[in-house]
Parts: structure tokens; C-alpha cells; sequence
């Protein structure tokens, strides 16, 4: 269903219809934490799987629990999880991030455990980010602005993608669009009646509209 948002159409798909993703969202490599996020529907499902406790943590609150391959039940590693129901998360749908130890051996046990869930499949690439936009969490200009501060290497280059991806660079173009609206507008339509038209009503240059006055 495409759905118009401002002066931008985005694709909307209803939560239920969509696929769980997962995936690393740290860098590569070995390191001392490494940040694993899921998003959609099963999240919660998935987040209870792995953690073995029923009840999810306090939305937006850090927990410390074990985690757990469901399969075989053993101890992958112990971390912090956090959940993040929908419609307040970055993607806009039920999220969860579990904080591990960053080893390879931990991550990939993570990943392949999350990977045989039901309903749950590696995202693509930037697919998070996506489905934000999707979502109406993120506009055109902000995802740019994400992926520019993201690669930035130098100070002034992280400033001018925070300003972007903060709205600042979507906020000028929304005032440059209104005024641009506004200077489309047609002007107010002017009667041109001509000389009969004049002297049917009774107006003459530089007469004025005497016989109206009489």
C-alpha cells in the first residue's frame, strides 16, 4: 500500500504482513561488545526464545540476562538485551538489541540461533533503515544524513550529516517548497470590461464611477 506522507509517498506494509529481521549492527570483527538488533513482529518471541524468561524487560530498560540457543539449550553468553515495542523504536516496529561479548564464536552463535527461530531471517542491507523510512520514523534527507555520518571522517563532515540527519537540511527544503506553493498561486482574477463595457456601467477614464454615484 503506498501511503503519502508530506510531500513523499512511501510504501507502508501492515506489521503482521512483514518478515522478522536480525542483524549485527556493530562493526566486524573481534571486540569487546557487539550489538545484534532484530525488528518485527516476532522480535518479542524471539527476545523470550533466547533469554528463556517470559516476561520481556521494561521497554527502553537494560537487562542483564543469559542467552541461550533454543535449540540445545545451551549458554551462548551472558549480555545485556533491550526492548523496544513498536511504534516507539527506531524502525517504528517491536525491536530488540542484545548486547554479547564480541568475539566471533559468540556473535556467529547468536546469529545462527536467531537464524533458526521461526519467522526470522538476516536482513539486507540497510533494511533497517528501510524500513524507518518506510515507517515514517525517518525522512529522505535524514537517511541521507544517517549514511553520511556513518562514513564520516573528518569533524566538519559529522557536523553537516548530524544537521542533516537531525532535519535541519528537510525543514529548508520544506520552507523553499511553501514558498515556491506559494509564489504558483494564480493572483485573484481582474475584470477587464473594456470601452463598452465602461460606458455600459457608466465609467470613464478619469471619471471614475460617476454614474454608479448618482
Amino acid at each position: 500500500l503506498w501511503e503519502g506522507l508530506g510531500s513523499e509517498k512511501r510504501l507502508y506494509c501492515p506489521a503482521g504482513k512483514r518478515d522478522t529481521i536480525f542483524a549485527l549492527s556493530s562493526g566486524h570483527g573481534k571486540c569487546g561488545v557487539a550489538v545484534i538488533r532484530t525488528s518485527g513482529p516476532a522480535s518479542g518471541a524471539a527476545l523470550r526464545s533466547l533469554t528463556g524468561h517470559q516476561e520481556l524487560p521494561r521497554p527502553r530498560t537494560v537487562a542483564l540476562r543469559r542467552i541461550h540457543d533454543p535449540s540445545s539449550a545451551e549458554t551462548l553468553d551472558r549480555g545485556l538485551v533491550i526492548w523496544f515495542p513498536g511504534p516507539h523504536s527506531f524502525t517504528g516496529e517491536d525491536c530488540s538489541e542484545l548486547h554479547v561479548h564480541g568475539g566471533p564464536a559468540v556473535v556467529g552463535g547468536v546469529l545462527q540461533a536467531l537464524g533458526c527461530l521461526p519467522g526470522l531471517r538476516p536482513a539486507d542491507p540497510g533494511e533497517f533503515t528501510k524500513r524507518a523510512f518506510q515507517n515514517g520514523k525517518l525522512g529522505l534527507t535524514e537517511v541521507e544524513g544517517l549514511g553520511d555520518l556513518i562514513h564520516a571522517e573528518t569533524e566538519a563532515q559529522r557536523r553537516q550529516a548530524l544537521r542533516q540527519m537531525e532535519g535541519e537540511l528537510g525543514q529548508l527544503y520544506q520552507r523553499w517548497s511553501e514558498e515556491l506553493t506559494k509564489a504558483r498561486a494564480p493572483s485573484p482574477p481582474r475584470a477587464d470590461w473594456g470601452e463598452r463595457g465602461a460606458a455600459w456601467l457608466g465609467v470613464w477614464p478619469g471619471r471614475g464611477y460617476s454614474w454608479l454615484c448618482r
